[in-house]
């Protein structure tokens, strides 16, 4: 297993409440203002009255504003509210923890700048330093031994929780907080005291591969992704095929979603969605590459936004989709903020690829199976799909 600080969803949504990177435009927009963002433009509400509140949300917010009038913690009474709902990606999350979720869409993460995986005995490795970080700059390496962190030892503990201690999530750290670690190289042991800061993201990374192929992965849909993808297509050599990973891609921005098919595809629909009972849709913008032999990686980690993503490149014959079925997760949330600067986002509405096909709870299943070794598969397949014979 291995982890880095950003990928840790906070502690409510790894006991599993919900993973609410998913179908939205400015969050933050929408829970201050009752109103559910238009996903295809991040920065626009629907008209007044468009996304009326669900009686879900309804109950929800009188439970917290009962509570609070009665000097108990309305995000308790909120999450109970919650859990009677039977919305199975419905949450609530405090406010540092909403917080967390709006710092990720815009491609940042509050944390140290450590990547670390758990090895067969149980220690935990440092696999990673990121660039400029708090840890680059305290002179910690790739393949360091974390052995505590603020006193706690971390040594067969899931990678999970040692993020969750690194970014601390349990106390709503910011940036500026410390964080004690102990370290080992070698013989040599010893205690970092780091200053937690708010770092950048690498969402879309580009490498190449022989024969001019070009592999484009999007770990995150975050603030500016779309245009990445865009920019990384038009710079791909004319005569290769493009491989896009959309492995572990638990989703994002919808807006940017629609901007990175919008790459592949020459306009047209990529996604229907519906909010209480209205039906719309979301369009690819004209003039994309239409003529690159396309693969598109996927597993079970691929989720919402890129699940959308993966279903338009599909249906429309876009993309040749490798891998194994995907998660499932093709719901909308819209957010209430609650009397104590939490959120409670509930389910308003799903979502479907051009042909119809329904993703939440169903996943997409991928036109070739492949457990191992997906990369090299498809170097293959786009070999055969450049081929004019």
């Amino acid at each position: 297993m291995s982890g880095r600080e950003l990928f840790c969803q906070p502690r409510r949504v790894r006991r599993g409440a919900a993973l609410t990177l998913v179908f939205a435009g400015l969050l933050v927009t929408g829970a201050a203002t009752g109103a559910f963002p238009d996903p295809g433009q991040s920065d626009r509400k629907t008209p007044a009255g468009a996304a009326r509140a669900t009686a879900g949300h309804e109950d929800v917010a009188k439970a917290a504003a009962e509570a609070m009038a009665d000097g108990k913690s309305p995000m308790e009474a909120a999450e109970r509210a919650v859990s009677r709902s039977g919305d199975r990606w419905a949450a609530v999350y405090s406010e540092g923890e909403y917080q967390e979720f709006e710092e990720a869409l815009d491609g940042q993460y509050t944390g140290v700048g450590l990547w670390a995986r758990r090895t067969a005995d149980g220690r935990i490795d440092v696999t990673k330093v990121q660039a400029g970080s708090p840890a680059a700059e305290a002179g910690i390496r790739k393949g360091d031994r974390l052995r505590s962190i603020d006193g706690e030892d971390v040594d067969g503990r899931p990678v999970t929780d040692v993020v969750s201690l690194l970014r601390g999530d349990a106390t709503d750290a910011r940036a500026g907080t410390t964080v004690t670690l102990g370290l080992e190289r070698g013989t040599r042991a010893w205690s970092e005291t780091l200053r937690r800061a708010l770092l950048s993201t690498d969402s879309v990374t580009v490498r190449k591969l022989s024969a001019g192929i070009t592999v484009i992965r999007i770990s995150a849909f975050t603030r500016g992704s779309g245009e990445l993808v865009r920019t990384a297509v038009r710079q791909a050599p004319a005569d290769g095929g493009i491989v896009l990973d959309l492995r572990g891609n638990s989703g994002g921005l919808v807006s940017e979603a629609v901007t990175a098919a919008s790459a592949f595809l020459d306009g047209g629909l990529v996604a229907t969605y519906d909010v209480d009972g209205a039906e719309r849709s979301l369009h690819a913008e004209p003039g994309g590459d239409t003529a690159r032999p396309l693969v598109a990686l996927v597993d079970g980690g691929t989720m919402s936004a890129a699940e959308m993503l993966t279903g338009a490149l599909q249906d429309r014959g876009r993309a040749v989709v490798l891998g194994s079925r995907t998660f499932g997760k093709g719901s909308i949330q819209m957010p209430t903020r609650l009397p104590d600067g939490s959120v409670a986002e509930l389910t308003v509405g799903h979502y479907r690829t051009p042909s119809g096909h329904t993703v939440d709870g169903r996943g997409i299943t991928p036109d070739l199976e492949v457990s191992s070794g997906a990369l090299e598969r498809a170097e293959t397949v786009l070999s055969g799909l450049g081929d004019p014979s």
